[in-house]
């Protein structure tokens, strides 16, 4: 039985108002996608835009051209081991692969900015220009190239070698998994999109609050009431 018939109508609208609107944020109004997968894709974008470290990468490895290196490298199959060896040979390194091993000798700086520049294009979304120089997937090279870097980082610090490790460990996480992990979204700046996120960000508050506000005022209604 309801006991402030009031109290219990207004936490229903509000209730009602939250449903709709919830119904209307699910439905593919925003440019053909629902509000979830607009504002998944918007903030992916921004979050894209904000982790572009490849110039200052580009000037980090500078010191090492002309620095010999190497690597004895463990792919996980043959076929890798094989297709990896492409990567290096653009480079000007010498690679050979022997079953799930393989051997590269090579210049340190430019087989990082042969990395750089193939994980650059993956960051604009040119994948076609990465599957034309391999003769492969994109996806496939840019794996093969953090499969790659890992494993030289690992037989580099064995080797003692800890700036060369170091920073091949830097490109790979801050070039080779961003491009790989963002390939075909589109990268903004927050700038250019602050009025969407600033309403976003309150009305998910705003929109919260109405739901707890909604649920109070209809067990108050029914006489409902948290006491100490």
């Amino acid at each position: 039985m309801i006991a402030n018939k009031k109290t219990f109508n207004v936490g229903l609208i509000m209730m009602v108002a939250f449903i709709v609107v919830l119904v209307i944020f699910f439905m593919p109004v925003y440019n053909g996608h629902n509000g979830l997968n607009y504002l998944d894709s918007l903030y992916n974008s921004i979050s894209k835009g904000s982790a572009y470290y490849i110039p200052k990468l580009k000037e980090e490895v500078q010191p090492f051209d002309g620095k010999p290196v190497d690597v004895n490298l463990t792919m996980k199959s043959a076929e890798q081991a094989q297709q990896t060896a492409l990567l290096f040979q653009k480079t000007g390194a010498t690679a050979e692969a022997n079953g799930e091993n393989l051997k590269v000798s090579g210049d340190m700086g430019q087989i990082l900015s042969g990395c750089l520049e193939d994980s650059d294009a993956m960051y604009y979304n040119d994948g076609q220009k990465v599957a034309d120089k391999y003769g492969y997937g994109e996806r496939q090279a840019l794996f093969n190239w953090w499969s790659a870097i890992n494993a030289m980082e690992k037989n580099l610090n064995q080797q003692k070698n800890f700036k060369e490790a170091k920073i091949a460990a830097t490109v790979g996480k801050k070039a080779v998994e961003i491009s790989y992990n963002y390939y075909k979204i589109e990268p903004q700046k927050i700038s250019d999109k602050y009025g969407i996120v600033i309403f976003s960000l309150v009305f998910y508050v705003v929109y919260t609050l109405w739901y707890g506000f909604g649920i109070m005022y209809m067990f108050e209604g029914w006489g409902l009431r948290l006491e100490h």
